[in-house]
């Protein structure tokens, strides 16, 4: 008996040290693997019904998330009446995601008339919030609350975060304020309800309550507060946290400073984002991804571009990262950086959902790869607008209008187009100005009740202006419900491009009637009207209002105002706005140098071109446009030549064929005939109607007739439809007495439908316009001013005239043709100023034509005898009569 005692007294101490052993290496076990062989033991060595052995079975098993053991441990224990192993069992799954299996064990341990304790609700709340299930969570705080846990901190901190989650931030208050007893989590719990709701104000406020009671924040509290002041746009609140975050020491927490760096990206402080992101000892996936989304939203798409290389080699970037660097691959237009990041998605396995795709569509699309973009657009699953819209204004982007009308067939018939479709193909029409499809297209918007989207209406106004349909351009302004400022903008520009100078003046005059201000774009669009009438009180008029709403230093409005100054015949004013431009572009410049040359000055325009280039601003092919014609209309050819090779060599700007036009001026003009010949064939380029234009017009100005008749048959050879040099080689035909020829070239053009231009010439006195065509007898007062034109025949004569009769360009007798150069349209309006203005005054005249040789000598004479400036724009430049002489020096 005593023998059987001992025995069983040893077996028991042996059992004890192996449980006691088996204890120390599940508490210590560091993988799945040796969990496994302990729970063989702790099976072999008849412990499983332990419940200390059981509940850290559990416990382990769910750290190492495998739920699935941590049930087949719950359920193979033979007693259940124990709220332990409820409670682990409980906060297993809720630890592994198991939120609605948690609860379900919540419900089965109330089954079973197990007395759930303080530890059982902490994680059932966890799971009601983590579903946001707001019934089954009140239904579970009334369980506590009739239990008596009331007052139980963790239970408290728990529903304040259920309360939270399910945006029931008034209950959640209620729960805060009823404690007993508070620590930091109760306060990181509410400040965090309120940020993640959207309550930033409430959030700042129980903040500074907290720092009231007496309690340091935590890198929680400094987390969610952070994200407070972000969104209240709080940038003193903001700094003062800050300065606390270095204060308290956790500014090496890289949550809060994640934290930091978002906040200072609201307040688009980049310098602070920068400094903080590159002094952090430890950045995560979060500091990457705010980072590069951060900067480029902010713009900056090239920084945000390298930090991404920089971060594939650290952490792997969300989907969100990736599409925002997408984005920048396109706001920059590095399409192989975006190739490279596209491949990067597709080697790691990204999932491109509709919005990634769409994204990267529009990537290819505006980078110009336009096949990688459809390629993307038909891999797709499923399409939405955007994935249409976006293929489709990269074709027109690309200027393929017909595989975007194409497109759009194809859209119709599986998706129904929105109002952004309609506006993207209205720009179509306007570039192929067919009207056809415009008319299509309306009748879609008016069926789809798109009629009355405002953009839509203003779309159209600029579509019908653009196709030459001012009427119906007209008419949709005037049936538009509501119009806004871009749709007066609209219908102002509308007018200039049917060069109806009044109706857009009329319109900017009824736009303030109506109460709406001009922006900056309604003083592009109206400012240009002032160089199609002598319209400079109109123009100083805008000046003025311009000045007063503060938009003087608006660089393309200044640029505006040089343009039409100088259109207007006020070099000297457009001066004046340039030297008071305090910032000035490449346009600036060009704009200048532009005036200058339309006015002869051409050494003022090599002078402004060196300036330019002493300030920094690298000359594009326009300003060399403006210079070489400069050069040209002064008579300095060594320079403009001069200008032509340093464009070359300097700039590597490869000349295109309106440079090569104005070196082909330069010689024409200086009477470099046979040079200038030589240039054209010695070209790289095949030189056009424009090129061999203007070699004709100064064969026909100098009149050299052997280049002249070689030069016309090149030009019959191009077979244009531009009227204007049908009636140049008709001209050089005609002054070479070949009648037969210029009959036919006549009836080629009657045949084509094409018309000349005829010539038109205007002036403005006491703010009135009047216009005068070439032989015109219709207007008022026609018999005073053939009057005056003989008696300054007769003066003219006797200071040496003599009339060129070259100019007459009709098989007619010689006093025929003096009759007819008496009623060519500037002489008209020039005898027509002279009666209505007073003596000594200047007259400024526009002409839409070349002022003839005969005109310009005329013009001259009258100048003299009359003691008056006079000031005609013809075509190609200004030229200021003075004295009997005139500023073109003859280089027009």
């Amino acid at each position: 008996m005593k023998k059987g005692v001992r025995l069983f007294s040893n077996l028991t101490s042996r059992s004890r040290d192996i449980y006691s052993s088996i204890s120390k290496e599940l508490l210590s076990s560091a993988n799945r693997k040796d969990l496994r062989k302990l729970h063989s033991l702790i099976v072999t060595f008849g412990f499983h019904n332990s419940l200390s052995f059981s509940g850290n079975l559990i416990s382990k098993y769910s750290q190492f998330k495998d739920p699935n053991s941590c049930l087949l441990v719950f359920r193979s224990h033979s007693s259940k009446r124990n709220a332990y192993l409820w409670n682990t069992i409980i906060r297993a799954m809720t630890r592994n995601g198991f939120y609605a299996k948690a609860l379900e064990f919540y419900a089965e341990m109330r089954r079973s008339a197990v007395k759930p304790d303080n530890y059982t609700f902490p994680s059932v709340i966890n799971a009601c919030g983590s579903l946001v299930d707001f019934e089954k969570g009140r239904v579970v705080h009334e369980h506590a609350m009739e239990l008596g846990f009331e007052s139980d901190l963790f239970i408290s901190n728990a529903l304040i975060d259920m309360y939270a989650r399910c945006n029931e931030l008034g209950l959640a208050r209620e729960v805060f304020d009823g404690m007993p007893h508070r620590d930091i989590v109760s306060w990181n719990s509410l400040i965090s309800g309120y940020t993640s709701n959207g309550y930033f104000k409430e959030a700042l406020e129980i903040y500074n309550q907290l720092r009231m009671d007496g309690f340091v924040p935590d890198s929680f509290s400094f987390s969610s507060v952070l994200l407070a002041c972000g969104g209240l746009g709080e940038v003193e609140e903001g700094q003062i946290v800050h300065g606390l975050v270095e204060k308290v020491g956790t500014c090496n927490d890289v949550i809060v400073s994640n934290g930091l760096l978002s906040m200072y990206f609201k307040f688009d402080m980049l310098v602070n984002c920068k400094r903080i992101f590159y002094e952090m000892v430890h950045r995560d996936k979060v500091t990457w991804n705010t980072i590069i989304c951060g900067y480029c939203e902010s713009g900056l798409y090239e920084e945000s571009i390298g930090l991404f290389l920089e971060m594939v080699s650290h952490f792997e970037p969300d989907i969100l990262t990736i599409t925002s660097v997408l984005r920048a691959c396109t706001y920059v237009g590095n399409l192989e950086l975006g190739r490279y990041v596209h491949d990067y998605m597709v080697r790691n396995g990204y999932e491109c959902d509709t919005l990634a795709s769409n994204i990267i569509i529009n990537m290819y699309a505006k980078c110009g790869d336009l096949l990688r973009s459809r390629e993307m657009f038909e891999n797709m699953g499923s399409h939405d607008l955007v994935s249409w819209n976006s293929l489709l204004t990269g074709y027109v982007e690309n200027h393929l209008y017909h595989e975007a009308i194409e497109l759009f067939r194809r859209m119709k018939i599986n998706f129904q187009p929105d109002f952004f479709t309609y506006v993207t193909l209205l720009s179509i029409c306007t570039e192929l100005v067919d009207i056809n499809f415009a008319k299509e297209l309306h009748c879609d918007i008016i069926k789809q009740g798109f009629g009355s989207t405002q953009i839509v209406g203003n779309a159209l106004v600029d579509a019908y202006a653009k196709c030459g349909q001012m009427e119906d351009s007209l008419k949709q302004f005037e049936n538009m419900e509501f119009r806004d400022t871009v749709t007066w903008n609209s219908i102002i520009t509308s007018c200039g491009h049917s060069y109806n100078s009044n109706l857009g003046f009329s319109m900017l005059s009824r736009m303030r009637v109506e109460g709406v201000m001009p922006d900056i774009p309604t003083f592009l669009s109206a400012l240009p009207l002032c160089s199609y009438l002598i319209a400079k009180r109109q123009g100083e008029e805008m000046h003025g209002t311009i000045y007063r709403l503060g938009f003087e230093s608006n660089i393309p409005i200044g640029n505006a105002l040089i343009e039409m100054y100088s259109n207007t015949g006020s070099l000297r004013n457009s001066i004046l706005v340039f030297e008071q431009m305090k910032m000035r572009d490449v346009v600036s410049w060009t704009a200048i140098i532009s005036s200058y040359g339309m006015y002869g000055e051409g050494r003022k325009a090599l002078e402004a071109f060196e300036c330019m280039k002493a300030a920094g601003i690298l000359p594009d092919h326009v300003v060399f446009v403006a210079i070489i014609y400069a050069c040209s209309h002064s008579g300095l050819v060594q320079e403009g030549r001069a200008c032509f090779e340093q464009m070359k060599k300097d700039y590597n700007l490869e000349p295109r064929l309106e440079h090569y036009a104005c070196v082909v001026d330069l010689l024409s003009r200086s009477g470099l005939l046979t040079e200038a010949e030589e240039f054209i064939i010695s070209m790289p380029l095949k030189p056009d109607a424009s090129i061999w234009g203007v070699l004709l017009s100064a064969c026909r100005a100098s009149g050299n007739m052997k280049i002249a008749e070689h030069v016309s048959e090149r030009m019959l050879q191009l077979n244009t439809n531009d009227p204007g040099y049908h009636v140049l080689v008709s001209n050089v035909y005609a002054a070479l007495g070949k009648w037969d020829q210029v009959r036919e070239i006549r009836s080629s053009l009657k045949a084509k439908g094409l018309k000349k231009d005829p010539g038109c010439s205007w002036l403005e006195i006491q703010n009135r316009v009047y216009y005068f065509g070439a032989g015109d007898r219709s207007f008022k007062q026609h018999k005073e001013v053939i009057e005056l034109l003989k008696v300054l025949s007769g003066l003219i004569a006797k200071e040496g005239y003599t009339p060129d009769v070259k100019f007459v360009l009709h098989n007619v007798e010689d006093d025929e043709k003096l009759d007819m150069l008496c009623g060519h349209s500037e002489r008209l309006a020039i005898a027509f100023g002279l009666l209505h203005t007073k003596p000594g005054t200047p007259l400024v005249v526009m002409k839409n034509l070349r002022v003839c040789g005969d005109c310009h000598t005329v013009t001259k004479y009258i100048s003299k005898i009359m003691h008056r400036e006079i000031l005609v724009r013809d075509a190609n430049r200004f030229h200021l009569f003075k004295d009997g002489t005139c500023s073109c020096r003859d280089h027009w």
